[in-house]
């Protein structure tokens, strides 16, 4: 890598010029795969065309068509950015790198959340800076969300927003030396939609060999949808757009009007004779697979992959608490949920009860909601890979609670993401309806938290006891880190 002031590396399909930022070196907008136009938004990603000369990546460039999200009274922009960024050539990779060069870091690609249909590197979350001043080449990618990315259509490979990811781990494999990044330890991470993603990606055949470590930071092992549920979201989908469900009609569409349909997609009934939603109806978009990634786990993919996995204390405030439906649930909204969630939602809500005998009507709806999205597919897909002895598992649990919206907002979904990225400093995160809140977060928490992944990416080892099935050790992270052994096991067991 050239060290005059403004930095230039070749990749193989051409020369990026990027910035100087201190100690560190940004490349962003990147492309890993070509445009997705036409047709090809619905068929596999493919190679991008070489450029010649030096390609300016010092600005960011466009992401995922998506429409705006809001999430009640809470301001959610940092997580997922200002919207849509328009322009095609939007599978690209952003790169953060320590400025002294070196060779041989660790290398840790994250994938974005945002049900699916949002979310972009463009969010101000996912700044790699402080990864790079620890010594660890950070990527962040874009890839195809919502209809083009997820929509199972007669015709076009299924989830081709994973096969997007996959596309920009053989980018990584193939460029990232140039950067300084060691190509043969990668650890790929990802949150929500992102996280279960990476699940997807660890169930993957095509992505064998593409990754040494994993973190799945609130994603689900059992949150993929079946071919029969999905064959539901393309009819709906067909039917919003008033064409036949297949490939060649959606193709002539543009990115406004699926967008602008996806939007559309919400309340369809996914409950079949032998399977619940996973999704309890918060997203018709989700991988689509016959087999979860938790039962590909447990028969040996990706056995030699290390594993960081967790959720966070109280995943399902985030869908309750800035609608003003948190304060105000009855005990019809917790068997509600239940419902939604388990066969057997009289029993599932008694466990609850019985596990929290002081909670109220709000606590028991978020934790089953939390369990149903988050809980019971990310302790599946630990148990799955524990029992593999090539690779080691760990667990994690984030319970430091976001006094945000009258203190309510609490150790939700999404609100661990600051501290991994150690960006908490940032002022949109702070205030009364801003995600960490009025108050000043503990001052080492995000250090620590950071410095962990980072460990964790560097020697596979975050710093306590492996997850197995019969301890089952967690680490709790809150201002104080405490490893518990199976924790909430009442609830565990209700969903087995």
């Amino acid at each position: 890598m050239s060290h005059h002031r403004e930095p230039v590396v070749t990749t193989a399909q051409g020369a990026v010029r990027g910035l100087r930022q201190g100690d560190t070196t940004v490349f962003l907008n990147i492309p890993y795969a070509a445009p997705p136009r036409g047709a090809g938004r619905f068929g596999p990603p493919q190679p991008h065309e070489p450029w010649g000369g030096v390609r300016d990546a010092t600005v960011p460039g466009p992401n995922a068509p998506q429409s705006e999200r809001k999430l009640g009274s809470l301001d959610m922009s940092p997580y997922f950015g200002t919207g849509w960024s328009r322009g095609e050539d939007y599978l690209t990779a952003n790169v953060w790198t320590p400025a002294a060069g070196g060779g041989d870091l660790p290398v840790m690609v994250f994938v974005h959340g945002g049900a699916f249909v949002a979310g972009s590197t463009r969010s101000a979350l996912y700044d790699g800076s402080a990864f790079a001043r620890d010594g660890v080449v950070l990527v962040t990618l874009n890839y195809r969300l919502g209809i083009a990315g997820f929509l199972d259509i007669p015709g076009a490979p299924a989830n081709r927003g994973l096969l997007d990811v996959v596309a920009a781990l053989r980018w990584v494999r193939e460029n990232i030396a140039a950067f300084g990044g060691d190509p043969h330890n990668v650890t790929l991470f990802g949150q929500s939609a992102g996280a279960t993603i990476v699940g997807g990606v660890l169930a993957a055949p095509q992505a064998t060999g593409l990754l040494r470590r994993a973190i799945i930071q609130s994603g689900s092992g059992l949150g993929a949808f079946t071919t029969e549920q999905a064959a539901r979201v393309t009819k709906a989908a067909a039917e919003a757009l008033g064409i036949e469900p297949q490939v060649d009609a959606f193709a002539d569409i543009c990115d406004d009007r699926l967008v602008e349909a996806a939007s559309r997609l919400t309340g369809i009934d996914l409950q079949t004779e032998s399977h619940s939603d996973p999704l309890i109806g918060l997203s018709p978009f989700s991988l689509v697979l016959e087999t979860q990634p938790a039962e590909a786990v447990a028969v040996g993919h990706s056995n030699a992959v290390d594993l960081l996995i967790g959720t966070n204390a109280e995943e399902g405030n985030l869908y309750l608490v800035p609608m003003d439906k948190y304060a105000t649930s009855t005990a019809v909204d917790v068997d509600d949920a239940a419902a939604r969630s388990h066969p057997k939602p009289a029993r599932l809500v008694e466990t609850y009860r019985k596990a929290r005998p002081a909670a109220s009507f709000g606590e028991l709806r978020s934790a089953i909601m939390g369990d149903a999205l988050f809980g019971a597919g990310s302790r599946a897909l630990a148990g799955a890979h524990a029992a593999h002895r090539e690779s080691t598992t760990y667990a994690y649990e984030f319970a430091w609670r976001s006094h945000a919206l009258d203190g309510q907002l609490g150790a939700t979904h999404a609100v661990e993401l600051p501290f991994v990225f150690d960006v908490t400093h940032l002022p949109q995160l702070h205030g009364p309806a801003a995600l960490l809140g009025p108050d000043k977060p503990p001052a080492d928490l995000a250090a620590r938290m950071h410095e962990t992944w980072v460990r964790f990416a560097r020697t596979g080892n975050p710093g306590w006891d492996p997850y197995d099935d019969e301890r089952r050790a967690t680490m709790r992270i809150d201002t104080q880190w405490a490893q518990v052994d199976d924790p909430r096991s009442q609830e565990r067991q209700a969903w087995r």
